[in-house]
């Protein structure tokens, strides 16, 4: 959340009329200031609450231990945005995520 990609990222998402909600466990508090209208989430499963699409926007190791039938349970739409790449487009399916990355051949 941190860097300017993810804040254009959010930004771009708000301007197409997404209701965003973000969690990061290292870039929370700076990007609180910069993105004071978005919502804050406890941790990845309460930021998957009721989501349409989560969009991975960082590569923090938090992010590559998700307990995937967990979050595709609280989801409203199982659809995952990998911008980082971080998961492996067969294990995604394999556990019912509609998943998509960046760069990869799917």
């Amino acid at each position: 959340m941190r860097d300017a990609p993810s804040l254009s990222i959010v930004a771009g998402l708000q301007d197409a009329g997404a209701r965003v909600r973000a969690y990061d466990p290292e870039g929370m508090e700076q990007a609180r200031p910069l993105l004071p209208d978005i919502g804050y989430a406890a941790d990845p499963y309460d930021c998957a609450e009721g989501a349409d699409a989560l969009v991975l926007v960082t590569e923090w190791d938090a992010f590559r231990a998700l307990d995937f039938d967990r979050l595709k349970a609280v989801m409203a739409e199982p659809v995952v945005v990998d911008l980082r790449n971080v998961y492996r487009p067969e294990d995604m399916g394999r556990r019912g995520l509609r998943y998509t990355s960046v760069g990869r051949q799917m």
